[in-house]
């Protein structure tokens, strides 16, 4: 009698066991793995996409789909070599469901491969190079891209009357597609760039630049540089009498960044940029996540980065509920071809490329207020990256 009880008790106890592994698997937290220049010469970078990431889970919870989420940091002070290694560690030793943050283009290709061999999942929060995307089926864009900005400056510049420029962009990925965007769609619309400069990424100084500009007798100038260079541009601007000698500056959003544009000063009033985000944009989502995030951040304006890591954020968020939690490749699908409203804007994520398509506005900095703000006054719908086609 004892034997046969037994075995329905052993069987019994496999089956229970086999029943609530599956339970207990579903309790496991999702581990983002957010890997952000928190130190170095980019670190506003890292400060504004760490604030917005934290305000979203706030505001949104921190469980998705039955399962805790938890955000690992990792700051790589803007060095690829840093942020190789720390995605090894992360995607070996903490197995993360999915990675998220790089703050400049170097730092997500560095990591294309290992994201590709793992399967893992990594939405571009920041990095603006039209490459990246392709360089791993399993990056997804949520940030932007300077050739999306670069031909909307341009064609909004030739049907503005302005037949000839100088452009000036920082000599990395971002800025040589800023370059060649403004180019191609500048000359196919009639106009001349006079003159391609190339300002280094490390330590520059844009005044023998500005100059070599001025001598060309341009009617604008247009520029890129990286985020938190832009005060140092338009005060050398003004300093070299550019603008008293009639040449105007436009260029991409970043080189009045809403991080630094109240502290830019007069010298920034005027200048025309294209971006697909400002703090002034005029939508209650967006007013609604500017209060938000001043107030959790001592006053502290969102920029474009916050955007891309809120808007990061959201997709991570709605793939998980799609998914019911998995990672992988379900995680990815549950990624492609979401579409909502943005504080940006209306926002997708392009099914077929995995990059961003959304409105560029262009803007002109203005006082509002007694506060300098980039103040959109004509909107270009839905522009994908040129070089990427939608279906």
């Amino acid at each position: 009698m004892n034997r046969p009880t037994s075995r329905r008790m052993l069987i019994a106890a496999l089956m229970g066991t086999a029943v609530a592994m599956p339970a207990r698997s579903q309790q496991e937290p999702v581990k983002i793995g957010l890997v952000l220049p928190m130190s170095g010469p980019f670190a506003s970078t890292g400060r504004q996409i760490d604030a917005a990431v934290r305000l979203y889970m706030a505001q949104n919870g921190s469980t998705v789909a039955g399962r805790r989420v938890e955000v690992l940091l990792r700051d790589d002070a803007g060095v690829a070599d840093n942020t190789r290694r720390l995605v090894q560690e992360m995607i070996s030793n903490d197995k993360v469901t999915v990675l998220a943050g790089f703050g400049l283009t170097p730092l997500a290709l560095a990591v294309a491969p290992m994201v590709s061999q793992s399967r893992t999942p990594a939405v571009v929060m920041s990095a603006a190079t039209s490459s990246i995307v392709a360089a791993s089926p399993y990056f997804v864009r949520t940030s932007v891209t300077l050739a999306q900005t670069a031909s909307t400056m341009a064609e909004w510049a030739s049907k503005n009357g302005i037949k000839n420029v100088v452009t000036m962009v920082t000599d990395y990925g971002p800025g040589l597609d800023g370059e060649k965007a403004f180019k191609d769609r500048f000359e196919l619309n009639g106009g001349k760039v006079l003159e391609a400069l190339r300002v280094p990424l490390r330590s520059p100084d844009f005044a023998p630049f500005l100059q070599r500009a001025r001598d060309a007798s341009p009617q604008a100038i247009f520029a890129f540089v990286p985020s938190g260079a832009g005060a140092v541009l338009l005060k050398q601007f003004s300093e070299r009498g550019l603008d008293k000698a009639g040449i105007k500056l436009i260029g991409d959003g970043s080189v009045t960044d809403d991080d630094q544009l109240p502290e830019m000063g007069d010298s920034a009033i005027g200048a025309i940029t294209a971006f697909h985000y400002s703090a002034a944009h005029k939508s209650p989502t967006n007013q609604k996540f500017v209060e938000a995030f001043k107030a959790a951040n001592k006053g502290l304006r969102p920029n474009f980065m916050a955007v891309g890591g809120w808007d990061g954020m959201r997709v991570i968020y709605k793939a998980l509920e799609t998914s019911k939690g998995q990672g992988g490749d379900a995680l990815l699908d549950g990624m492609k071809g979401q579409t909502f409203e943005s504080p940006r804007g209306p926002l997708l994520i392009d099914a077929q490329t995995r990059d961003v398509v959304h409105d560029i506005y262009v803007r002109r900095v203005e006082r509002v207020g007694g506060e300098l703000y980039n103040v959109e006054f004509e909107t270009f719908k839905s522009v994908k990256d040129p070089g990427k086609s939608t279906k």
